[in-house]
């Protein structure tokens, strides 16, 4: 791996950081992001009166219903509200945060140069992911049209150059997103994030499919393709529910491991879960700590990674939800009580992310 100019630093959509200065972060989170662009999630039901409520905003009348359908409403996998955005971030501000990782990137509707406003509204450190989310029936043919080669050179653009004309560069190859089984168009994208993550030096961040062995698949295709598999985060620990087994797999690689759906009390819908071949298995807040408390007792506190892949209407708190404070709000101090000590805290939520972020 060559070595990168931004080797030493972390790098923002204001620019380049000193890793010191990342703070308190969340490492997967969605400012503004738009889940129906790549039409991989929902279903329109053939129901009329289910039809009607998935077509519906959100409101405090049908969340009830949203909650329990949370892939069949449009609405709510859509967030393209900045007042709210900035809203939403500074309340993670307030209880000191410093950093947020967007992780919405091509096809799901990754906008720079909202998240430089939303930065500047905020004083928040974000920063912006690179390459392609999983492939959808919408997304397809555009995808089949650009070769390994194509991508690679694409997110090597958005870090050393930035995105499009505008400049604004991002710090993050993903979230690579992946199904099970995994499409040839997703195993590309992996490839190529692997060829981008040698010609930069950037953190990589992947998005596993619901199944228990897509994970360690995923993680065999980028070590084939030669990447620095330390620098590779696997999310989705508790979304998807995977085996202690298999989460030991993933850290004898040498990767983070990312618990991201705090907040998240153990509902998953079950007909996404289903079709990738795992159960509807997600733990709620105080399964995940004991988790992480087993890990850290077992040696692997420096690779584990906090956040809420905030990411619908739902976990907001204008709409009800725990918004991008509730780890600094109520997780921590249930950490607490359940004996994971204040220096594992800041291991896990400034140490880790900040070693993550820099680039090399």
């Amino acid at each position: 791996m060559e070595i990168s100019p931004n080797a030493g630093w972390a790098q923002t959509v204001l620019g380049l950081v000193e890793p010191a200065d990342l703070g308190i972060t969340l490492p997967h989170e969605h400012l503004l992001i738009d889940q129906t662009v790549g039409g991989v999630y929902f279903v329109e039901p053939q129901e009329i009166s289910q039809r009607a409520l998935a077509h519906q905003p959100v409101t405090l009348e049908n969340l009830s219903w949203v909650r329990y359908n949370m892939k069949d409403s449009l609405d709510n996998q859509v967030l393209m509200d900045e007042e709210m955005a900035i809203r939403e971030a500074t309340l993670f501000k307030l209880r000191g945060g410093r950093t947020i990782v967007d992780q919405t990137n091509i096809g799901i509707g990754r906008d720079p140069e909202a998240l430089v406003r939303i930065s500047n509204a905020t004083g928040l450190n974000i920063v912006m992911g690179s390459g392609y989310y999983v492939d959808g029936p919408l997304t397809e043919a555009e995808r089949n049209a650009k070769t390994e080669e194509d991508i690679a050179a694409e997110i090597v653009r958005d870090v050393k150059v930035g995105v499009g004309e505008t400049g604004i560069r991002s710090g993050m190859i993903g979230e690579l997103g992946c199904s099970w089984p995994l499409k040839p168009n997703e195993k590309k994208v992996l490839r190529a994030g692997a060829v981008a993550q040698k010609g930069t030096g950037a953190p990589m961040n992947i998005h596993p499919g619901r199944n228990e062995d897509a994970p360690l698949e995923i993680m065999d295709i980028l070590r084939g393709t030669g990447a620095d598999l330390g620098r590779v985060v696997m999310s989705h620990m508790d979304r998807c529910g995977f085996l202690l087994e298999t989460r030991q797999k993933l850290l004898e690689t040498g990767c983070f491991i990312e618990y991201d759906v705090f907040g998240f009390e153990g509902y998953y819908p079950a007909r996404v879960a289903l079709a990738e071949g795992h159960m509807p298995d997600t733990p709620n807040d105080v399964e995940r700590i004991r988790q992480i408390k087993q890990l850290i007792e077992m040696g692997y506190v420096n690779q584990v990674l906090l956040s809420h892949d905030c990411g619908m209407k739902i976990m907001m708190t204008s709409y009800g939800g725990w918004g991008y404070a509730h780890l600094l709000r109520e997780v921590v101090p249930l950490m607490r009580v359940y004996g994971i000590a204040d220096e594992d805290i800041h291991t896990m939520m400034v140490e880790n992310p900040k070693r993550m972020l820099t680039f090399v």
